[in-house]
């Protein structure tokens, strides 16, 4: 299935469509209520509930509008044909200039994204009127305001009716990774998701091409394999987001953060927070997720080929991964306070078993050569303790933030509340 569009839209010539919705998300702040369907209404023009003299004052506003609009200069961009394919390139840009008329190749409701000139039902190019149903407003804002659409990272997924991002760092990344590594992708959706995944991260099958592996393709229900996977299982690195697909595998595993761009998201997976979006910010190109781990890749594809004086059919990576692992947070000596519940068997604890793998000792008992206190109570005895002794008093979010990123995160980026009655 062919995408909605080639590209998104160039953000640089979206200026006036963007005080445009300015104006409109201030209008809907004030006057509508929480409910879907009434905030949708906001948005329709020919509301039943308006009388005939306010249609005409809405309708010579919007001719108004209109011929400001008209006033932009097009953009001028480059054309790449070696992105184009059947079903049209992911890569080719918009084509414009000063002198052709506006190709209009997207509206919002009926306007122009990139002239503001009133369409016809006839005239092509994306609705993006869609928005609005899928996410709540602020990603209109966003859309136009802020996201560099120009690097095609938002797409329309038109067959699932869904939006996608791609994650920051994901192009730089598929291409030093594929320096160093014969890259799959290995999903549990179905083979035509798996399809259009491959379209957006490689559209030139450059990094995959039919390395493609859905759930159609698996040999145990709810469960990835290696079992499918062209290569030795001792020299196979897997870099997923979900530990328990791989409950046969976990010494492969390189466990990556999700990525929670859209609210949608955050709710999906039951966390109570912002997304990136809402927050209008987003990962970044050099200290983020895929920077972090494409790091890690390269020391352990040095430490395995340069390094081990073994065999090469001798190797495994799982063993390179501990190594590599276990430097994260070597030296630290860790206590627990406040973390497990009553009674609980603390050395099974998932935050125990992670900060030993990570190169952690983990202790019950406070002495001189603890580094670090876990809690999330600043109140309790081993708390006040750490901070008499000036010891480390950090969120147990520390351990998982060094785990993600694979390197020692910042103490003080990781405080811990005082207690309610301090």
């Amino acid at each position: 299935m062919s995408l909605a569009t080639d590209s998104p839209v160039h953000s640089s010539s979206s200026g006036d469509f963007a005080a445009f919705l300015d104006a409109e998300l201030d209008s809907i702040s004030s006057d509508s209520s929480p409910n879907e369907e009434e905030v949708n209404d906001e948005f329709n023009s020919d509301s039943s509930d308006s009388s005939p003299n306010e249609e005409a004052e809405n309708d010579s506003e919007i001719e108004s509008q209109r011929i400001k609009r008209c006033r932009v200069e097009t953009v001028e961009n480059i054309e790449d044909p070696k992105g184009s394919t059947s079903h049209g390139s992911l890569e080719q840009n918009l084509v414009s200039s000063s002198k052709d008329a506006c190709t209009h190749p997207g509206s919002f409701g009926d306007m122009c994204i990139l002239c503001g000139q009133m369409l016809n039902e006839e005239t092509g190019g994306v609705t993006f009127g869609y928005i609005h149903k899928l996410e709540p407003f602020y990603l209109l804002y966003i859309f136009v305001k802020w996201i560099d659409v120009s690097k095609g990272s938002l797409f329309k997924l038109d067959f699932l009716q869904m939006m996608t991002r791609l994650r920051p760092f994901v192009r730089m990344f598929l291409k030093e990774a594929s320096q160093m590594f014969e890259m799959y992708i290995y999903t549990m959706g179905d083979r035509a998701y798996a399809m259009e995944m491959a379209k957006l991260l490689d559209p030139r099958r450059e990094y995959f091409d039919a390395r493609v592996i859905s759930r159609d393709d698996g040999t145990q229900r709810h469960q990835k394999g290696l079992d499918i996977v062209l290569g030795q299982e001792n020299a196979v690195l897997i870099l997923d987001d979900t530990e328990t697909a791989w409950t046969k595998h976990k010494g492969n595993l390189i466990l990556m953060e999700r990525y929670h761009f859209f609210a949608s998201s955050c709710h999906q997976f039951g966390f109570n927070c912002k997304s990136l979006s809402e927050l209008k910010s987003d990962e970044s190109d050099r200290d983020g997720a895929l920077a972090s781990v494409l790091k890690v890749l390269r020391k352990i594809h040095h430490m395995f080929f340069d390094e081990l004086v073994d065999n090469l059919d001798d190797r495994d990576v799982r063993q390179v991964l501990k190594i590599v692992r276990k430097d994260v947070l070597k030296g630290c000596k860790i206590v627990f306070t406040r973390v497990f519940p009553t009674q609980f068997q603390a050395d099974n604890h998932h935050l125990w078993k992670m900060a030993e793998q990570l190169g952690a000792t983990c202790s019950r008992d406070l002495d001189t050569s603890v580094t670090h206190v876990v809690s999330q109570d600043a109140g309790t005895e081993k708390s006040r303790w750490a901070l008499k002794n000036k010891k480390f008093l950090v969120h147990p979010r520390w351990i998982e933030a060094a785990n993600y990123l694979w390197q020692r995160q910042p103490e003080e980026n990781f405080p811990v509340n005082q207690p309610k009655n301090h």
